[in-house]
């Protein structure tokens, strides 16, 4: 082994508390709370960060689709050929041709804004995002007498599932007295919860042919919805529609709709880590002070232990193990405390909500409706390794100032 025997006991003895080096200790263990926390921080950050991100982009992708081909400047009409054509497309996993429209959505219980999406029932209830959170039965929306709502929309607007809610198009039908808006009352067939606040209180589904009639889109669609098995390959497929409607259409993928988002949040969470990192090396500083602290206190031992035959490589090995340890300790502690965290986050969430009486985590801010965490092994093994390079290089100078003591120099003056 690197360490024998001798080296170990002496340097797990330095590290025990006793009355005259008392405070040296103190130091050393604030040092090791100190890593371990930095340690679970990091860890517990970089989880949360990265399951708002997977949650954002699959509820988002699970909604809108990873690409949306357009007509340019008009509707598309002829768009069951091209669909068909483009699900034969390699990766591509799901067409679903779209009428899309902004109206006034209007009830007893009142009014707000809302995003109609027309599509088939049998394309809509195949998505799991859907299906999972469907309240009441889909069997009148199949029917194309109903619309289906999000239930923070339905909460909002005082509607149960059965009652009317009246839709009013600004592209109005045109009179002698001018532009009257478009009004038309739909029975709620159900709800649905997807689990972000923007498309659960914003968003309306209604069978295809209807939402062609009620918006003027008579054989048309606005878009056709591309789903993908691997979002990164939206280029590809991009380049094989424009061939396939040669050049004909837009296409606006999720990349383009979602880059200003996505890359704030990665920025964000590049800069936390920056600024987590500083905790563990404000650590390391402090294990450098200790053992610089040990290092003159135990002057005297070192001295009688060069005397005794110790060389000055074992000098070394003995407070480099002092103070590695602090930092091997700390990290290990933070490790499990950052992964038991990351993985129960929710439910500490919930445990703290529940003591002080307050919302943490407000759907209409954060989108999401519960706190998602992710692990990533990579990651916890990075910042593993940083804090053990980081706790390793703190004690490389204390070590070095010990091994080179002058035993009668340190004796003269004791």
């Amino acid at each position: 082994m690197i360490f024998d025997a001798f080296e170990r006991m002496v340097a797990f003895r330095y590290l025990r508390a006793r009355r005259k080096e008392g405070f040296i200790s103190v130091i050393a263990g604030f040092s090791l709370l100190g890593i371990g926390l930095g340690v679970a921080t990091l860890i517990v950050v970089m989880a949360v960060m990265n399951g708002f991100r997977q949650e954002l982009l699959s509820r988002i992708l699970g909604i809108n689709g990873h690409m949306g081909v357009y007509g340019n400047g008009v509707a598309l009409t002829q768009f069951d050929p091209l669909a068909g054509a483009i699900r034969e497309l390699p990766g591509v996993v799901r067409v679903i041709p779209t009428v899309e429209g902004q109206v006034m959505a209007t009830s007893a219980g009142g009014a707000g804004g809302a995003i109609v999406r027309g599509v088939r029932p049998d394309d809509l209830l195949a998505r799991d995002i859907f299906a999972k959170g469907l309240g009441g039965t889909a069997a009148e929306f199949k029917q194309g007498d109903g619309v289906l709502i999000g239930y923070r929309l339905a909460e909002k607007l005082g509607l149960a599932i059965g009652d009317t809610i009246t839709l009013i198009s600004p592209k109005g039908n045109a009179t002698a007295f001018g532009t009257v808006p478009r009004m038309r009352g739909y029975t709620v067939a159900g709800t649905f919860n997807v689990g972000m606040f923007e498309y659960d209180s914003g968003f309306i589904f209604m069978p295809l042919d209807a939402a062609q009639t009620y918006f003027k889109y008579p054989g048309a669609v606005t878009q056709i919805e591309v789903f993908l098995d691997n979002p990164d390959k939206v280029g590809e497929v991009r380049n094989a529609i424009y061939r396939l409607a040669q050049g004909g259409v837009r296409i606006y993928d999720w990349q383009q709709a979602n880059a200003s988002f996505f890359n704030a949040v990665q920025v964000e969470r590049n800069v936390m880590f920056l600024i987590l990192t500083l905790i563990i090396l404000v650590a390391a500083f402090n294990i450098i002070s200790s053992l610089i602290m040990l290092v003159k206190d135990k002057g005297r031992d070192i001295a009688i232990l060069r005397t005794m035959g110790a060389t000055r490589g074992m000098i070394m090995r003995i407070f480099f193990l002092a103070g590695a340890s602090v930092g091997v300790v700390g990290t290990l502690f933070g490790t499990i405390l950052g992964v038991w965290v990351a993985t129960h986050i929710e439910q500490i969430r919930q445990f703290i909500q529940t003591i002080i009486g307050r919302e943490l985590f407000a759907a209409e801010i954060y989108f999401l409706t519960q706190l998602p965490a992710r692990v990533e092994i990579s990651e916890v093994v990075v910042v593993v390794l940083m804090a053990l390079g980081l706790s390793i290089a703190a004690t490389l100078y204390p070590s070095w100032r010990a091994a080179t003591l002058d035993p009668v120099e340190a004796l003269r003056y004791e």
